[in-house]
This record gives structure tokens, sequence and C-alpha cells, in this order.
């Protein structure tokens, strides 16, 4: 054999050597995407469903805190429902100045202005320990869910 045959055939190896680790790195490649796809993909649909439950999570709480107020200025308890009060009234202030940020849509942010407007007068029948309080709470938690209520 010549030093020329022996070249090409060094050279054909060499890209034998080459194709076949470039397939071979096609085939790990192909098979990482096959693994990494799927996941990724139902990593979408589960983060999308977590956002959709932390925002329902947050209107339950937001409720939640408005119906504990009540409950505690109906057995007499005007302080821990001042406090909850207070809490709700924030809680909505933030979601409303968060705007299209956050839980509530544009139609339940205009509507909980008139909720809104009453702030100071329940907390200050409720830090003065009123019996009234615990009526205009019901009144105020009947108009928020029908402002901000169940989907």
């Amino acid at each position: 054999m010549s030093q020329e045959e022996i070249r090409k055939t060094e050279s054909t190896s060499r890209s034998n050597g080459l194709r076949k680790w470039l397939i071979g790195a096609g085939v790990v490649l192909l098979a990482f995407l096959l693994g990494f796809v799927p996941m990724w993909l139902s990593n979408r649909q589960l983060s999308g469903d977590l956002q959709t439950k932390e925002i329902e999570l947050r209107r339950s709480r937001i409720s939640n805190t408005l119906s504990s107020a009540t409950i505690y200025a109906r057995r007499g308890e005007y302080e821990i429902a001042r406090q909850s009060t207070s809490s709700f009234f924030t809680e909505v202030r933030s979601e409303i100045d968060k705007g299209d940020a956050g839980v509530l849509n544009p139609q339940e942010r205009a509507g909980l202005g008139t909720v809104m407007t009453e702030r100071d007068e329940i907390i200050t029948l409720l830090s003065r320990s009123d019996p009234s309080s615990a009526e205009r709470l019901s009144n105020l938690y009947v108009a928020y869910e029908a402002v901000a209520g169940k989907k």
C-alpha cells in the first residue's frame, strides 16, 4: 500500500469516526429533547394553574377576612373585629392600587370604590364597641360579595 492509500484510509476512518460521533451526539440531543419538551409543556401548564389558584386564594382570603370581622362583631369582640376590618380595607386598597396586576378586574375595582367609602365609619363604630357595627359589617359583606363575590 502506498502512502496515499494509507492517508485516504486514515482520512476515511477519521471521517467515519467523526460521522459516528455526530450521529451519537444527535441521538443524545434528540433523547434529551424527547424528555425535555413534554416536561416543559407540563411545567408551563402547571404554572398557569398555580397562578389561577393563587388568585382564587387571594380573593378568598380577602373575603374571609371580612366575614371573620363580621362574626367577631356579632360575638361582641369588637377589637378583633376592628383589626380584621382594617386588614380587609387595607387588602382591598392594595388590590385596587395594583390595577390589572391585582386579583380584581376593572368592574370590581370600580364597584369596590363604594365599599371603601364606609371604611372610617365602620372602624369608628367598632372602636367604640357599638353593637350596630355588626349590622353594618354584615351589610358591607353583602355589598362586597355582590361586587367581587364568587365567580
